[in-house]
């Protein structure tokens, strides 16, 4: 710097601090709300998606789709890797003129995006326009209202069912049209499997995944964390491991004892393809794969409810998936652009085309009634199960969804309590540890907010 003043002199050195000065202003520009428009004067809406494969196209097919129906906005739709890792890039970027207008994040993000400070939480709009929720799901929308709030859009909705190969169920003498519903009939069905087929076959397997704890717990009726499931205040404690916990851990443990657990680890297309490859009976899933089962397995394919342990009815699942954010900031136009977008994809016409085509299922009741989802069920009833699973659910703090601002780190531990299990842990004094490593997590996030 000292050379650039003694080279252009002392007025040289005013017009570079003016320099500087324009372009802090622009960048302050940029950020408090810059209209960014196509060549034919449309308003573009930046849109990060986490979803690949067959869903990512699904998500490309529906921003076209919003792009060809009007001629006022543009939607410009980027793929962000996984849910995780668009999560970290817009951490990164949140409150800048980086971050994009609407952004695609998973359930378990919700707590943490409403208290980053760089959202605009979607009942302002639907207050302004006395938008009607009522066609929704109400258990969807339950997941994404705090204080009955809606702070985003659902958009991909799913939750976790059993599939199982009915062939195999035929050839062990099972009964393919009666699923096991319970922990002893799963494991009973999967010691059939096992014996029939000399332990080539494995019974049964669960992607190594947070989600399914949380799943087995709330069906049981149970809550992850005190203070209403963190909905009625800052959960202070984790709760996994009581009855419910105990239940669904134990119940993995005997079943490795039993050599009927298959582990195909934390990648969810492995258990998808050993599904398909005949090495596994029945599985836990989401019902976003429900498509690609059904529609590639060289088999017939099954679908159930999550089981409970024995003597329980099931209270129903927590919607898994994830919804579509606004960033606050931006200008006007383009949350008015963003805005019309969001009700694009929530129109039932657009979410029926949105789960035929890929397994999730429509947030909006009316949905189901079109014709193209019509069709999907009468020909592939086992795109039902999810939706039945979801409409029998009863929305409790339990089936609502735990809220946590550290939930992506605590679903970590709970993957590492899972895989010890695997290698032959006591399941109560693997959850006892993972309960300490979370109730740290929790700790550490009060202890940053204050």
């Amino acid at each position: 710097m000292k050379k650039s003043i003694q080279t252009y002199g002392r007025w040289g050195f005013i017009s570079m601090l003016a320099l500087i000065l324009l372009v802090t202003t622009a960048c302050s520009a940029s950020t408090s709300g810059e209209v960014k428009k196509t060549e034919d004067g449309r308003v573009v809406v930046d849109l990060w998606y986490a979803l690949g494969g067959t869903a990512g196209e699904a998500v490309v097919e529906m921003v076209q789709a919003f792009n060809e129906s009007q001629d006022k906005y543009y939607v410009e739709a980027a793929f962000q890797g996984s849910y995780e890792e668009s999560l970290t890039q817009l951490r990164q970027v949140g409150g800048t003129a980086q971050a994009p207008a609407l952004v695609q994040v998973f359930e378990v993000g919700t707590k943490y995006m409403i208290e980053s400070g760089f959202i605009e939480p979607m009942h302002t709009f639907i207050e302004r326009d006395q938008f009607d929720l009522s066609g929704f799901e109400q258990n969807i929308l339950g997941y994404y209202q705090v204080d009955g709030k809606l702070y985003s859009m659902p958009f991909n909705s799913s939750n976790p069912i059993m599939f199982y190969n009915k062939e195999l169920f035929r050839e062990a003498g099972l009964d393919p049209e009666n699923p096991p519903k319970t922990y002893s009939e799963v494991r009973e069905a999967a010691k059939v499997i096992r014996d029939h087929f000399g332990g080539k076959v494995d019974g049964f397997s669960v992607v190594t995944h947070g989600w399914f704890t949380e799943q087995m717990i709330a069906n049981q009726g149970a809550l992850y964390v005190n203070n209403e499931n963190g909905r009625g205040g800052e959960p202070t404690e984790s709760l996994i491991h009581q009855e419910a916990g105990q239940h669904w851990f134990g119940w993995l443990a005997a079943m490795k004892q039993d050599g009927t657990l298959g582990n195909y680890g934390r990648n969810w297309d492995d258990h998808r393809a050993a599904f398909k490859a005949r090495t596994v009976a029945m599985y836990l899933d989401s019902s976003a794969s429900t498509a690609g089962n059904v529609m590639e397995a060289e088999f017939e394919v099954g679908t159930a409810f999550l089981p409970v342990p024995d003597g329980m009815e099931p209270q129903g699942v927590i919607v898994g998936g994830a919804a579509l954010w606004m960033m606050k900031g931006i200008a006007e136009e383009t949350q008015e652009a963003a805005w019309e977008f969001i009700k694009f994809s929530a129109r039932p016409d657009v979410q029926a085309k949105w789960a035929a085509s890929t397994g999730y299922f429509p947030i909006t009741k009316a949905a189901h009634e079109e014709p193209v989802l019509q069709d999907i069920y009468a020909k592939h009833p086992q795109f039902v199960t999810a939706v039945k699973q979801l409409q029998n659910t009863t929305l409790t703090p339990a089936t609502q969804g735990a809220l946590m601002g550290v939930f992506p780190e605590v679903r970590e531990h709970v993957v590492n309590a899972i895989e010890s299990l695997h290698d032959g842990a006591d399941p109560m004094k693997a959850l006892e540890k993972v309960q300490e490593e979370i109730n740290r997590e929790l700790e550490n996030d009060r202890r940053t907010k204050k």
